[in-house]
């Protein structure tokens, strides 16, 4: 691989990903998800209820708008400045979290930046996975691609357990835990974090060439692309297939991350601090597996990494199924996360192995998250529902497994020039 100018731009890339995980973990996942539903809302059940609306309509805006402003960009050019507008829409709605005050008054507040921070974050990963083609040198792309989910696992792990050691376990800058500061300064917290490790970036990585036109221009041309692209993608068999595989199985890795805390604690017995851990070692796993793993893009191909990877979660969790022992259950569920990873940071590399134009990027990884949001809600709903019919968590998460099975059968036809 070539260094010098080329090295530096791929570590800078990966420390993107470091950086924004920041916001994932901590906002969207513990500590604020937590915090919100006990302190914040009028109650638990009220709570969830609206921090689950909330993230549902930020996915429908995602869904919508990803596709569309990577074509616009696509057409326009400026696709660094793309980024930067909404990595500081996420960062200053993180920043404005300090005023998330433990009382219902503060909730709208608290719903709108959760809104506008999970937008701004993911629209920003479509541009920021749109630079990976010319980044990567074809035979790195795999790897590429696995350094820089790895980065993002670990970065958001070290940010997390930053906060929770120096702000809300030990409370060691002795701010006024009446009013919950120590809770809420995990949101200007991640603002720096996310700002400050963003920043080479945007220094570093050279932008994408394109040639600039006026923006009412790059909006008129960029839906008309849009539209086109979305009436014939039925008929561009390879590719449609592969954003129908990659939705079904996203959609199990989604599933699997929103529950499996629950799934720990209510059928293995964990407590909360325990699934805490849990959950931070699930991360880790998920990290040094897209890292250690990542030879095997570049070496077996991005198609049949993802499908071995799948293979092996399904493998892997038929056990979690009937184990009762909670240390068994520690072994085997960490051992399963190894695979976690490469299935994420192979199918990015696959998406751009399928992308015939690479002036087009943009607006491909607009599709592919569009792919990863438009049915998230089927994943929860369905464990939901089995869980309720049979009276068994054992038999929800089973269904985690059929999204990964149904995925990967529908992968085998695609074709890819992996060479």
């Amino acid at each position: 691989m070539k260094q010098g100018k080329s090295g530096k731009a791929i570590a800078a890339w990966c420390l993107y990903d470091w950086a924004c995980a920041s916001y994932s973990i901590i906002v969207m996942t513990f500590i604020f998800a937590t915090y919100f539903t006990t302190k914040v809302a009028q109650n638990e059940i009220i709570g969830t209820y609206q921090w689950a609306n909330a993230t549902s309509i930020a996915g429908i805006i995602i869904a919508v708008s990803s596709p569309l402003f990577g074509a616009i960009a696509d057409h326009g050019g400026h696709h660094k400045r793309w980024l930067f507008v909404f990595t500081w829409i996420s960062i200053i709605s993180s920043g404005l979290l300090w005023f998330a005050y433990p009382n219902v008054g503060s909730a709208p507040l608290t719903l709108v930046c959760l809104v506008f921070g999970t937008v701004g974050l993911e629209v920003a990963l479509v541009f920021y996975n749109a630079f990976l083609p010319q980044l990567a040198p074809k035979d790195y792309l795999g790897r590429v691609s696995g350094w820089g989910w790895g980065c993002g696992y670990i970065g958001g792990i070290l940010a997390l357990s930053f906060a929770l050691v120096f702000f809300v376990k030990t409370n060691i800058f002795s701010l006024d835990t009446q009013t919950a500061a120590q809770i809420r300064i995990c949101g200007p917290f991640v603002a720096v974090w996310y700002a400050i490790f963003s920043i080479p970036f945007f220094f570093m990585v050279p932008n994408m060439s394109a040639a600039p036109r006026p923006l009412c221009q790059a909006v008129r041309d960029g839906v008309s692309e849009l539209i086109s692209t979305l009436k014939k993608m039925p008929r561009e068999r390879n590719i449609f297939l592969y954003l129908v595989s990659h939705m079904i199985y996203t959609d199990g890795l989604n599933t699997l991350f929103v529950f499996g805390g629950i799934y720990a604690a209510g059928t293995y017995g964990l407590s909360f601090e325990e699934v805490l851990l849990f959950g931070i070692t699930m991360n880790i796993t998920a990290g040094l597996g897209a890292i250690l793993l990542s030879w095997m893009d570049d070496f077996l191909g991005s198609k049949m990494t993802v499908v071995v990877s799948l293979i092996f979660l399904v493998l892997l969790g038929i056990p979690l199924l009937f184990l009762h022992h909670k240390s068994a259950f520690w072994a085997v569920a960490l051992l399963l996360c190894i695979f976690v990873g490469p299935v994420q940071s192979a199918s990015r590399s696959l998406m751009v192995r399928l992308i015939e134009n690479k002036e087009t990027s943009a607006e491909m990884f607009g599709l592919y998250a569009l792919s990863g949001r438009i049915t998230a809600f089927i994943g929860p709903w369905l464990l939901g529902v089995m869980t309720l019919l049979f009276g068994s968590q054992r038999v929800g998460m089973a269904t985690v497994l059929v999204f990964f099975a149904v995925g990967g059968l529908l992968l085998l036809p695609v074709r890819v020039q992996e060479a």
